[in-house]
């Protein structure tokens, strides 16, 4: 249709406006889809430094790894990670389709506390169980002196194992399981289980044939992710005495002052992550399910009513997971805050708080910014080359904080050394380390660790956005930046506003990296238990500890609100 509004001498037959895709062959939009590329480039540039240490010789450091430690190394990695994906799919697996598919006393409330051991790192968990459960601890000397047993006298489960580790990070991990399986489950065709029912199959039969394999794409995403976080831990197993590829990384580096070797480690380990990844994607392939057109409503009329004895057990297997990776641990931090505490409690304590708070609070702001940036970039061009590299920006949520902070601190440490030979030779001068241990850094691995949190949520809330609106924005003289602020900008506010609060709590948490990457004397909530803890002082640690748990519990909340809107499956 001729837009009768137009000069007469633009009276040309009209064409359809241009999609903001098809706008990309504007200039604006080319320096947009540059300016994505070379943010991608930088994001990648710590994983290509680690990577390019390979082919550097190691002095022999790497022949002696190789000979004594790496083997121990690999194994404890391997049997590491299947055990935790095992029991963490089993908890998972089954409390999601317990919540999805059955109506029981107290399943409103365990949906959502469900979710709560995420909130609680792996590594305070180690601390709180291990000095509970270990062998000078109150439960084996409670059962010493009830029996009069001795040390050969009886057997107790080793905490500070291999097995222990597995079992205390499925704990907290398995939540990000079940939240995907439960969607899942909740979303799957009422039909075809209604129908494996009527064929003679009971709950558990229509459960395995039916409901299961069509959760098979939530399980193997779930998994994997799980799969990642173990690989990535080091706290845990650091204080369980459990070798792994990320403690030989911290290890090869500070302790044997082997940065070539600890790098060629990472590699390593990358190499690991690299082949989770396409594992995930070959066990997931291109299978889709559709779900039920019904929606939630339906779902919840498909559960089945559970009384007596049944619901008692149901209810008793949801709870299990919750009592022991949320209740028991948070009960524990915080009877050793009230009784001991951290004694610095004050202006120096409030100093590592202020310094969580800032650093969340910088690096979510950053992320928000470039996730922002990259998310409309791609919305402008989606062409192979901006959307493999915002798939190269993203990738940096797979990788250990202990492998970005070598990968950080390589390049770093190259500009740092060039600078001051430069000033060296040209002023007579020495600069010393400007960006090595600075904020800079920090918030440089930061971005590399979670920026996929912001551009996947920004990206998913872009998608919701219809196309009419900017083109409608560009008919009225708009440019790309322009109706970036003013029209998408409040549109999106939700979505920023649930990635802001995921970025922050996970910046609160995070160990390796900001312990590796960090300014000198920059103390935070997560180096101050980490350092209380490793030297047995737990009573002291908890307070720290238990106020990294309580802002980790908002993102809970909100995000349990959220999947309890209509159609939030």
């Amino acid at each position: 249709m001729a837009n009768t509004a137009s000069p007469p001498e633009d009276a040309r037959p009209s064409r359809p406006s241009p999609s903001p895709r098809a706008a990309g062959r504007g200039r604006a939009v080319n320096g947009w889809s540059l300016g994505a590329v070379l943010v991608a480039g930088l994001i990648a540039l710590p994983i290509v430094a680690v990577v390019a240490q390979v082919l550097i010789p190691s002095g022999g450091a790497w022949a002696h790894l190789a000979s004594t430690v790496l083997p121990l190394y690999l194994r404890n990695s391997l049997l590491l990670v299947a055990l935790t994906v095992a029991l963490a799919s089993a908890m998972g697996v089954g409390a999601g389709w317990l919540i999805a598919g059955f109506e029981f006393r107290g399943r409103g409330v365990l949906q959502w506390a469900l979710m709560l051991p995420m909130t609680m790192p792996g590594y305070v968990i180690a601390y709180v169980y291990y000095d509970r459960l270990a062998y000078a601890g109150p439960v084996q000397s409670a059962l010493r002196a009830l029996f009069g047993w001795g040390r050969h006298d009886y057997w107790f489960p080793q905490i500070a194992s291999l097995p222990g580790a597995a079992v205390l990070l499925a704990l907290v991990l398995y939540p990000y399981i079940y939240l995907l399986t439960r969607a899942a489950f909740a979303t799957q065709s009422l039909h075809l289980i209604e129908a494996a029912r009527a064929l003679g199959q009971s709950p558990r039969g229509a459960f395995f044939r039916v409901a299961l394999p069509m959760a098979r794409p939530a399980m193997v995403a779930g998994a994997a992710f799980v799969a990642m976080e173990t690989l990535a831990d080091f706290g845990t197993v650091q204080h369980l005495g459990v070798q792994t590829l990320t403690t030989g990384i911290f290890r090869t580096w500070f302790a044997r002052g082997e940065p070539v070797a600890a790098a060629q480690l990472a590699a390593l380990l990358i190499g690991f992550i690299a082949v989770a990844l396409v594992l995930e994607r070959i066990l997931r392939g291109s299978r889709r399910y559709t779900g039920d057109p019904a929606g939630r409503s339906a779902t919840a009329a498909a559960r089945h009513a559970l009384t007596g004895w049944r619901a008692w057990i149901v209810m008793a297997l949801c709870a299990f997971p919750i009592l022991a990776g949320f209740v028991v641990p948070m009960g524990d931090l915080v009877r050793r805050a009230l009784l001991v505490g951290d004694p610095m409690w004050g202006p120096r304590f409030l100093a590592f708080a202020a310094n969580s708070l800032m650093l969340a609070g910088m690096a979510a702001l950053l992320l928000l910014s470039v996730g922002l940036f990259l998310g409309y970039a791609r919305r402008l061009d989606g062409s192979p080359l901006v959307r493999g590299a915002l798939g190269v920006a993203g990738i940096g949520y797979a990788m250990p904080g202990a492998v970005i902070a070598v990968g950080i601190l390589l390049p770093l440490s190259w500009a740092d050394q060039t600078l001051d030979t430069w000033a060296r030779a040209s002023f007579g001068v020495s600069t010393g380390l400007l960006l090595t241990g600075s904020y800079v850094g920090l918030l440089y691995a930061y971005a590399v660790r979670f920026l996929s949190i912001s551009l996947n949520t920004i990206e998913a809330s872009l998608q919701r956005i219809p196309p009419s609106l900017d083109d409608a924005a560009r008919g009225l003289g708009s440019g790309p930046g322009r109706t970036l602020l003013s029209v998408h900008f409040p549109l999106l506010r939700g979505g920023l506003l649930s990635a802001a609060i995921f970025i922050f709590a996970d910046v609160m948490k995070e160990l390796p990296a900001t312990l590796i990457v960090r300014p000198f004397n920059l103390d935070t909530l997560a180096i101050r238990t980490y350092r209380l803890a490793s030297d047995g002082r737990l009573d002291e640690a908890s307070t720290s500890a238990l106020l990294i748990v309580a802002l980790g519990i908002i993102p809970v909340v909100l995000l349990s609100r959220a999947m309890d809107q209509p159609g939030a499956h």
